[in-house]
């Protein structure tokens, strides 16, 4: 039984999110036996993402109802399940591994399972974030490298998704600390990502973070920024979480960089454009850019390979002669995201074919 449920297992957790594919070696058994027991898989498998109280498992997986609601609860406090409490009521559900079992281990992330999601992500995972990029997270830009004549939705703009959220909680960015515990960390803050909402309670509810004020909120921002870390909100209008990371570190940064042309698989409404001759050659710009996008012509001056361009903005603040501009795509390339997180889920299960 233990091959068949873990494999099984596997499957069911393919079909979420950004998906969890076989890899040729085995590693994603091995991830899967690392945190899971077979009864917790058993009981992973009984559930849906749909969110459902102890009450209803327990009568449809015929199991006695204490024992059942201990047994979530406790999957929910070892990051297996996702668990939602209001007004006395908690209510469970099952998650993909991006998001949910990988982040969720967060404050108890140890070297050998560190070890093997980089593994796993470079023999298969990558090729799945790529797939699914676009509509997993959007890079939106830094808010000084755009021309302040010009709107910016709200949506595309970081501070004013800070703004709109009652809750705010900051989390350590799992990547960075994937690094960090195996020694190959960048060094960059941890602090630095946002939580809002039923998400940002979870993480209160399992110590994983700490509710700020807006303004703590956007001095992290302005931190992230000088780190050179780009911000990147799930792909909904309302988003439950928003990311600040770094190539060197993040998953879907790292994968969007092997690819030949990232500028057409990330969601992102602004591209680089050189807007004067007075460029010095002081690379600055160079060392900000997260996807090789900059490079120095024969003459000593910037170059933008728009192909790899994903419009973060982060080389704009860096250059002294405002030589280069973020600029809004074509209308006929803007992108709008989705409305909802549910929404989201939709779409990206519709690209890969789930729905």
């Amino acid at each position: 039984m233990t091959e068949t449920i873990y494999r099984e297992l596997q499957e069911r957790l393919d079909l979420y999110s950004m998906g969890f594919p076989k890899a040729a070696s085995g590693i994603e058994i091995k991830i899967l036996k690392y945190l899971f027991t077979e009864k917790e898989a058993v009981l992973f498998m009984a559930l849906s993402p749909a969110l459902e109280t102890p009450e209803a498992v327990s009568e449809r997986i015929g199991k006695p109802l204490d024992v059942t609601a201990e047994k979530l609860d406790a999957m929910a406090e070892k990051g297996l399940l996702f668990r939602l409490k209001k007004d006395g009521i908690c209510k469970y559900g099952a998650i993909p591994f991006v998001h949910g079992l990988f982040e969720f281990q967060v404050k108890n992330l140890k070297p050998d399972f560190a070890k093997m999601v980089g593994e796993y992500f470079d023999e298969a995972f990558d090729q799945s974030m790529i797939e699914s990029a676009k509509h997993f997270l959007r890079v939106i830009p830094v808010n000084k490298s755009i021309n302040s004549t010009r709107h910016v939705a709200s949506y595309e703009d970081a501070v004013q998704i800070l703004s709109s959220k009652d809750r705010i909680v900051i989390a350590d960015c799992i990547c960075r600390k994937r690094t960090d515990v195996i020694d190959q960390g960048c060094g960059k803050h941890l602090e630095a990502c946002f939580m809002f909402g039923s998400m940002g309670q979870y993480y209160l509810d399992k110590n994983m973070g700490r509710e700020i004020s807006l303004n703590e909120a956007v001095d992290i921002l302005k931190r992230c920024r000088e780190d050179g870390l780009i911000t990147q909100p799930a792909t909904s209008q309302n988003p439950t979480g928003m990311c600040n990371c770094c190539g060197d570190c993040c998953g879907v940064l790292g994968a969007i960089n092997k690819h030949p042309n990232p500028a057409s698989i990330v969601f992102s409404n602004h591209i680089v454009s050189i807007a004067n001759q007075d460029c010095t050659g002081c690379e600055l710009c160079l060392e900000r850019c997260q996807m090789d996008a900059l490079s120095m012509n024969e003459e000593g001056l910037i170059h933008v390979s728009l192909n790899r361009c994903i419009g973060c903005g982060l080389c704009v603040t860096a250059c002294p002669v405002d030589t280069l501009e973020l600029i809004a795509k074509p209308g006929t390339q803007h992108l709008t995201p989705p409305a909802s997180t549910g929404e989201q889920m939709m779409e990206m299960a519709r690209s890969r074919g789930i729905i």
